[in-house]
């Protein structure tokens, strides 16, 4: 390996036993030597989960396979296969902090519900509406997405426009109340995708919605 040598005094060579002997010493030091110059390629830390959920990661490398299974599980990708080891949140924010502050947010989902067969908010959903501002405020660039649904009941032409028009006064409401009227894309889905599923004409309150994702 480059950079990597081997090297001493030059004793003079027992014979015999002894010979045997310091063989098997000069392979061992060497193999010490080899497994110190082995070069660091990268580094792999399992970071844990929102919520504590369960998550792995399997690294395969130089013919070895190490599994990380438990949250700061972490190996050292090195010229000789994945070296594993355990870190943890002070270490990581030492080593990656600049990076994780670059990572962009996850993005937010929030759901509005509407009065049957109307584009009015329900009294809880007015109420809701101000959590998506605070969540649009918290993002420099932020990026909305505003689907509308509606139930089951009526035929596709009315549901359609009636999804739209749902969407379009969030869209509204949005820019009121100074979202860039550029950062917000509408759809109206209206009764394809239910959140509860009925059969038709059925006046689900669940599906009477609109989805805003926030990125």
């Amino acid at each position: 390996m480059t950079g990597c040598r081997a090297g001493g005094v030059r004793k003079p060579r027992p014979e015999g036993a002894a010979a045997s002997a310091w063989r098997r010493l000069g392979a061992l030091l060497l193999a010490g030597a080899l497994a110190a110059c082995a070069t660091k390629q990268g580094e792999v830390v399992l970071l844990p989960e929102a919520g504590g959920a369960k998550t792995a990661v399997v690294i395969e490398q130089g013919g070895r396979t190490v599994v990380l299974d438990q949250p700061y599980a972490a190996a050292n990708l090195t010229s000789r296969g994945p070296d594993p080891y355990q870190a943890d949140a002070a270490k990581v924010q030492a080593t990656f902090g600049p990076a994780l502050a670059a990572r962009p947010q996850p993005p937010q989902q929030f759901t509005l519900f509407f009065v049957e067969g109307r584009d009015e908010f329900t009294d809880a959903s007015r109420r809701d509406f101000d959590g998506v501002l605070t969540e649009i405020a918290r993002r420099p660039v932020p990026d909305v997405v505003v689907i509308g649904h509606t139930d089951t009941v009526g035929s596709d032409a009315l549901n359609d426009p009636l999804s739209r028009q749902r969407a379009e006064v969030v869209r509204r409401a949005l820019i009121a109340r100074g979202v860039p009227a550029q950062d917000i894309a509408v759809v109206g889905r209206g009764k394809r995708e239910p959140a509860v599923a009925t059969g038709d004409n059925v006046a689900e309150p669940r599906n009477r919605r609109v989805e805003i994702f926030v990125r």
